[in-house]
């Protein structure tokens, strides 16, 4: 079967295969988080998805069209989860660490101890609880999910907060999530991490009070990507960034390439 890749993830891990760039042509797609166009893949068997996002599979037109769509499986999506909570601490730290010291002048900025700080994970699935449960041995950390927590328990916990961590994902209501209005409602020098989906900050606002010096963010995930907007103007230690690379260890593309495969199998006996 011709595969159409829209993503580079697995290349690497997975012996040669029949590739296309025709569209028209392909059989099944491989997928990370693009959008995807079903109109533009008349013979499209299968898709693949090389994570677990799944805001951007068209899982109602794709059972309309025959088109079955695969996942990771259970066994690699622990990977993901485990991976993706254990790199969203290391920026949570980074964030607040970061502007304590300046090795040029030696200088030892006045800073509160770590166990003093307060976190706020936005999100209890299974990456956000993770999050929780390990940054818990460093700091004091609350969490709100829509499921379990009243909306208007929403402001109180966000300004309360010295880190915010999101981990919700992308629908209606998590879109600008944090717009201007719930930007201002962090504290000064706070610190807003985003592994989840880059459109639930409003990416203007958040470049006006990170422009302004008030709060600094660590983000994984953008609005384009790759990401060379406006907020990459800032300094680093202001804006600290990585190219949406949370869950993406050894284990997890290996485990991912082995998935992919057996859905290939799976497709071809029908």
């Amino acid at each position: 079967m011709l595969i159409f890749k829209a993503t580079n993830t697995l290349d690497g891990y997975l012996p040669p295969l029949d590739y296309t760039e025709d569209k028209a042509q392909a059989e099944v797609m491989v997928v990370g988080g693009k959008k995807i166009v079903l109109d533009e893949f008349p013979k499209l068997r299968g898709i693949f998805k090389t994570g677990v996002g799944t805001d951007n599979l068209p899982f109602a037109e794709a059972a309309e069209r025959g088109v079955e769509i695969a996942l990771p499986s259970e066994a690699t999506c622990d990977v993901i989860y485990e991976e993706t909570a254990a790199f969203t601490c290391h920026l949570i730290l980074t964030g607040l660490y970061a502007g304590t010291g300046d090795w040029d002048r030696w200088l030892k900025v006045d800073r509160p101890q770590l166990a003093s700080r307060r976190l706020l994970v936005v999100g209890a699935g299974r990456i956000g609880r993770r999050v929780s449960d390990k940054m818990a041995a460093f700091m004091s950390v609350d969490t709100f999910d829509t499921a379990h927590d009243a909306a208007d328990a929403f402001e109180a916990k966000v300004r309360a907060a010295d880190g915010v961590s999101l981990h919700v994902p992308l629908t209606d209501d998590t879109r600008e999530l944090f717009n201007a209005e719930r930007l201002a409602w962090l504290r000064d020098g706070a610190v807003l991490v985003n592994t989840a989906r880059g459109p639930v900050i409003d990416e203007d606002a958040l470049y006006a009070e990170l422009g302004a010096g008030r709060l600094r963010a660590a983000i994984d995930v953008f609005w384009q990507e790759p990401y060379r907007g406006k907020l990459t103007e800032l300094p680093a230690d202001r804006f600290i960034r990585t190219p949406h690379i949370a869950s993406t260890c050894r284990e997890f593309v290996a485990g991912t390439a082995r998935d992919f495969l057996a859905f290939m199998t799976t497709l071809e006996r029908r």
